[in-house]
């Protein structure tokens, strides 16, 4: 069995900055839509995943970009 690769069937393309920016961005979407959910849970739900209610205002006031 040969372990030589036939290089012209290698994927030498990087995904590029606008798609790693795109990335970004839906990332960024993502954590601001799930912040504002978390934003409207109840006392019940915050305890049922284990989550004061600081810590809860705590991930809420971080801005969209701090993970």
């Amino acid at each position: 069995m040969s372990t030589h690769r036939n290089l012209e069937m290698t994927n030498h393309h990087d995904e590029g900055f606008l798609a790693h920016l795109g990335e970004t961005f839906h990332t960024w979407r993502a954590r601001q839509a799930q912040r504002r959910e978390l934003s409207h849970w109840t006392e019940r739900d915050l305890h049922d995943v284990g989550i004061s209610w600081s810590d809860m205002l705590a991930e809420v006031e971080k801005p969209f970009w701090r993970a």
